[in-house]
């Protein structure tokens, strides 16, 4: 390997065996895995992700503004939160992903 210092190779190749499984899991999530996900966020956030109360719409935020406030409430970081917290801790890196992607590809007003 070029520009590797000397020992380091079976380290490298290491972290890549540690890191496929996660890459895997990413990509393994089909759509129903997405849809079956997003149904639980449909009881407080409405169908389609748009609220018909006093709860936050999530339908048409950015991909990165709804990623980060999920791992926020997972990492139990949002004063005063509780549902979210307990959920969220159910949720890995992947799965996160894949549901703010889903959420941010839907239209903010709920219709399609």
């Amino acid at each position: 390997m070029v520009g590797l210092k000397p020992g380091l190779g079976p380290v490298v190749f290491v972290l890549c065996l540690l890191a496929a499984p996660l890459a895997a899991h990413a990509e393994a999530l089909s759509a129903a895995d997405v849809s079956l996900m997003a149904a639980s966020c449909m009881n407080c956030h409405g169908p389609q992700g748009v609220s018909p109360g006093a709860m936050a719409s999530i339908a048409g935020r950015t991909e990165p503004e709804i990623a980060q406030m999920l791992i926020a409430y997972r990492a139990g970081t949002i004063p005063g939160a509780t549902v979210m917290t307990r959920i969220m801790k159910g949720f890995d890196d992947a799965e996160i992903t894949a549901l703010a992607r889903y959420y941010a590809a839907l239209p903010a007003g709920g219709a399609r």
